[in-house]
């Protein structure tokens, strides 16, 4: 994706490769004269100093290798600018989740990775949780949830119709049609998501969708840049990037007219004059907000913006790489087709929950091949250390090794085979097929939505992911179109799937997949 963004660029991406290339010099020298000890053990300058470089492209395999070395004990990665301090064992967990957010801030470490004066339109995002108050929360876990049964039906049509018309443009090879499965899954999370967030009026008008669309790219590209630039030459070459992808701006400029316009008809409905009700984001935060300091519509929308890209940007990933497993995975399409062919899919409709079969075929999905493989993300304010009397200094980070604890033998036994009922209890297996190569590999159920030491997917304890409901159904709704409609299958299925950046996995846009409708099945 960072590769794709960096197509929309001409001369700002030869000043950026530039000014990159100097703050590899710069990050040298400031290495040779500042002690930046990453471990107790003795390593030579030059091999911290490789290692930091090489976890851009490496992340998860060097998470994997020093997990494995560390055998549960905290260890830590030197990365350029910043240095990982990663924690497993439940307790030093349970340490970082109780710590003041004055002192571990999950808003400082969000603010350095995306960048937000820079990719949000000068959004001050302030590094400690609460100060301006966390409406958005209730909004999201509770008033957004509550409401996806309510939009369930719109979502619907929206996939059956977004999904056949991005087919129809896919490039016919031999009389088959080649989809790149990721940027159309993208695209389609785009589209069932701005229903949710932005109302019919806006998520209709096609420059705001484009918009909406390179905004994920765009704030990747342009973050990931900052990142990598020494802090005197971030403003000059954040001010370029910004004014040059504004897909940002367009965001803004579209949503803030309709958020003074909410603003006013709450004023007038708190006194007693009747006003047209709105169910999507946009009003859920403007409810939620602080009554004592009232957000204004460019706050409002600076929150909408960031929950935006977290939302299409985990939904869309987490989809690519199911139906990717689905393609590889065969044996799966009968029994999820006849789950969500029976009776468990209208109580599905009415509770946005339920679907086991397919939720542990997500999860599964989701366990190996995650967006993310470290969670947690606090960024140190103030001295800190964990009971074992590891110390981290300000400006560190602590993190969980999400991936690596998702494939440890201590928690999921055959951990690197794909077993995609694992989660499921076996009498609901035995239940829906009579084929015995299906286990449930845990000791106890659990569903994609569960939170806990070991499925750090949506973070920890007390700031878990509030919007996860709402993404678990998403994904169900999207994969049960597929299932429903189409035969699917991977065009070149040995060919590699992802690439890495930092801890994070990307499907590549180049992977295709073959959506071939099902005889006798009107798409629905």
């Amino acid at each position: 994706m960072l590769l794709a963004a960096a197509t929309h660029l001409s001369v700002p991406i030869l000043v950026t490769t530039l000014a990159i290339a100097i703050a590899k010099i710069y990050d040298t020298w400031n290495d040779l004269n500042t002690d930046r000890t990453c471990s107790s053990n003795s390593r030579t300058w030059l091999r911290k100093h490789l290692d930091g470089w090489l976890y851009l492209l490496a992340g998860p395999s060097i998470i994997q290798r020093s997990y494995n070395a560390a055998k549960t004990k905290p260890f830590d990665i030197c990365v350029p600018n910043n240095r990982l301090v990663f924690v497993s064992e439940p307790k030093h967990i349970k340490e970082v989740d109780s710590a003041s957010d004055k002192i571990l801030s999950l808003h400082a470490a969000t603010k350095t990775m995306l960048q937000p004066k820079y990719t949000m339109t000068g959004f001050n995002w302030l590094d400690e949780r609460g100060i301006e108050g966390i409406g958005f929360v209730k909004a999201v876990r509770t008033l957004l949830t509550n409401n996806i049964p309510s939009i369930i039906p719109d979502i619907q049509r929206a996939i059956s119709d977004k999904f056949s018309a991005l087919l129809a443009d896919h490039k016919s090879v031999n009389g088959v049609r080649h989809s790149p499965v990721y940027p159309m899954i993208v695209k389609l999370t785009v589209e069932i998501n701005a229903l949710a967030f932005f109302g019919k009026d806006v998520s209709t008008n096609k420059e705001f969708r484009s918009a909406a669309l390179h905004f994920i790219e765009d704030t990747l590209l342009i973050a990931e840049i900052i990142r990598l630039l020494p802090k005197f030459m971030a403003p000059i070459i954040g001010k370029l990037l910004s004014g040059y992808l504004t897909s940002h701006k367009v965001i803004f400029e579209a949503l803030v007219p309709v958020a003074e316009q909410r603003l006013q008809e709450t004023d007038l409905r708190r006194r007693g004059l009747k006003v047209e009700n709105h169910s999507d984001c946009i009003q859920w935060i403007i409810d939620t907000s602080p009554k004592k300091n009232p957000w204004t519509a460019t706050r409002v929308i600076h929150e909408l913006m960031a929950l935006w890209f977290g939302s299409v940007h985990a939904i869309g990933t987490t989809t690519t790489f199911a139906i990717q497993d689905l393609c590889l995975h065969p044996e799966y399409v009968e029994p999820l087709r006849t789950e969500i062919e029976g009776p468990a899919y209208t109580i599905f409709e009415s509770t946005a929950q339920g679907l086991p079969l397919m939720d542990s075929f997500i999860k599964e999905s989701a366990r190996l091949t995650p967006l993310e493989s470290i969670s947690t993300r606090r960024q140190v304010l103030g001295p800190w250390a964990l009971s074992d009397g590891t110390k981290l200094d300000v400006g560190d980070w602590v993190v969980t090794p999400a991936r690596s604890i998702m494939r440890d033998p201590i928690y999921y036994p055959d951990p690197l085979h794909f077993e995609g009922f694992r989660f499921v209890d076996q009498a609901v297996i035995n239940q829906a097929t009579s084929t015995e190569c299906f286990k449930a590999l845990q000791s106890k159920p659990s569903s994609l939505i569960d939170t806990g030491d070991d499925w750090q997917m949506w973070g920890t304890g007390r700031m878990t992911c509030p919007g996860r409901i709402y993404a678990s159904a998403a994904i169900k709704l999207m994969l049960s179109h597929v299932l429903r409609n189409y035969d699917c299958q991977l065009v070149n299925p040995t060919t590699s799937r992802y690439y890495t950046w930092r801890s994070t996995t990307l499907p590549k846009s180049s992977t295709k997949v073959v959506f071939s409708p099902r005889e006798a099945v009107a798409v629905l």
